[in-house]
């Protein structure tokens, strides 16, 4: 934790807030990729940021996601960290785990790729949740930016097997197989 950085005793925002950020992002697309657009976009979030109460860990979280969504992972990275830092799971679990997600993603965009693979393993074991096959696809990316193909494509296959109309005992078995040690299928 930053010095600068506390946990927050805030309570959540209103419904009224969080629904403008939705506004907001699913505008995201109204923004051309442009510099000026992009710092645009960046300056939206950043008022609706400026309404949240000193310490709120969502502020960081919104100005990392806005950064990183303009494919500035280096300023993004310090940002989800201090949002985490400032206690976002305990204001809102949900998005904590969004940040790790997007934090390793980041990280690996910025290869710092172990440090993305240490962030999401714990992951694995979470609660489950709508952002399983997320943990596990930025998992893969990770783990094959270090090399470590294996294992990616375990990982994916795991996760995709369960939305197949067929095959999904056979391809959850396949994607097993690739990192159990000893003798290996098309190895």
């Amino acid at each position: 934790m930053s010095p600068q950085a506390r946990p927050c005793e805030c309570v959540p925002v209103n419904q009224d807030w969080e629904d403008r950020v939705a506004a907001l992002w699913d505008r995201f697309d109204d923004y051309a990729e442009t510099e000026e657009d992009e710092a645009r976009f960046r300056a939206d979030v950043d008022a609706l940021v400026a309404e949240l109460p000193e310490g709120s860990p969502l502020g960081p979280f919104e100005r990392a996601c806005a950064w990183d969504s303009t494919g500035r992972s280096d300023k993004a990275v310090p940002l989800y960290q201090e949002a985490l830092g400032l206690g976002l799971a305990d204001v809102s679990p949900y998005k904590a785990r969004r940040t790790k997600i997007q934090l390793a993603s980041s990280l690996r965009n910025t290869g710092r790729a172990e440090e993305g693979v240490a962030l999401l393993t714990p992951e694995l074991e979470a609660p489950s949740d709508e952002l399983n096959d997320a943990v596990r696809a930025t998992l893969a990316l990770c783990l094959s930016s270090l090399g470590r193909d294996r294992e990616a494509l375990s990982l994916a296959l795991g996760a995709l097997a369960p939305h197949l109309p067929r095959y999904q005992r056979s391809m959850a078995n396949y994607a097993r197989l690739l990192v159990e040690p000893g003798e290996q299928p098309g190895a």
